[in-house]
């Protein structure tokens, strides 16, 4: 099977580089009228399902399955499932990170043999970024991406990933270190980064090799048409990411479709 990063690659150029999220707040689920209990996220995840068949990659938030214990890892692996059945890439949302025994251990839950391991995970590297081998090598071993935090949008995280360490800031050091990873790959590299959309002074991902997922589109104040050259990245690199621009349309699956459709054409122009 081809790596992540060419399988990825070549979904953005057929379907788009749009990066729906699949997050059910329990406020959203009150507002489409479900309950907010495991029933209510499956009907919720089933809609999103059917709207989103036609996209590259969806994201699920995990941590709004977590809420649900058991019954809402349940729900999260037949969506996981659900999506691939119908040729969409998965990013579990899950930001791990950890050291040694314990970091093997999420590495084979989430890019693994798991029944919850998807196309791809986040991760951070905020324990250091060799934190994350026993990550990179399972993802490796079975094609699978990872997609490693670099600069966040949330203002707490400024003071860690904008501090400058030898001449560069740690988030430029999180890029430099995936870059590093995406030399030994044959075709585009399936480690990738996350850099908020609505970030200043965003790292330079001009030779990362690999994919920027980019959150904050749309209401967190991202604008899709200033995301061009996003911290000098090529053409086909960023994946935009929107959920509640597009999950508020709900609970209809057409107005859902049609919301995210809407905002894939107007990202159109990065892929």
């Amino acid at each position: 099977m081809p790596g992540f990063g060419q399988r990825l690659a070549e979904a953005v150029a057929s379907r788009g580089p749009l990066c729906p999220g699949i997050d059910p707040h329990p406020e959203l689920l009150t507002a489409w009228g479900l309950s907010v209990d495991a029933d209510g996220l499956s009907r919720f995840c089933d809609a999103c399902v059917e709207a989103f068949a036609g996209f590259a990659i969806v994201k699920p938030q995990v941590a709004f399955f977590e809420a649900y214990g058991a019954a809402g890892y349940a729900v999260l692996e037949r969506t996981i499932a659900a999506l691939r059945a119908d040729g969409v890439l998965v990013l579990a949302d899950a930001k791990r990170g950890d050291i040694g025994s314990t970091m093997a251990a999420y590495a084979q839950a989430w890019a693994g043999d798991s029944p919850l391991a998807a196309d791809a995970v986040t991760a951070s590297p905020y324990l250091g970024f060799g934190s994350l081998q026993p990550l990179l090598d399972t993802a490796a071993a079975h094609d699978r991406g990872v997609f490693v935090l670099a600069a966040t949008s949330n203002p707490e995280g400024a003071g860690v990933q904008r501090a400058e360490v030898e001449g560069r800031t740690v988030a430029q050091s999180i890029v430099d270190a995936a870059a590093q990873v995406n030399r030994g790959a044959e075709g585009p590299g399936s480690i990738g980064v996350v850099v908020g959309a609505t970030i200043a002074d965003p790292p330079d991902v001009s030779a990362l090799g690999g994919p920027v997922l980019v959150p904050g589109v749309g209401a967190q104040g991202g604008r899709p048409e200033a995301l061009a050259g996003l911290g000098g990245a090529q053409p086909g690199q960023l994946l935009p990411t929107v959920s509640r621009e597009v999950l508020r349309a709900g609970p209809d699956v057409a107005a859902l479709r049609g919301a995210a459709e809407r905002l894939r054409d107007d990202v159109a122009y990065l892929a």
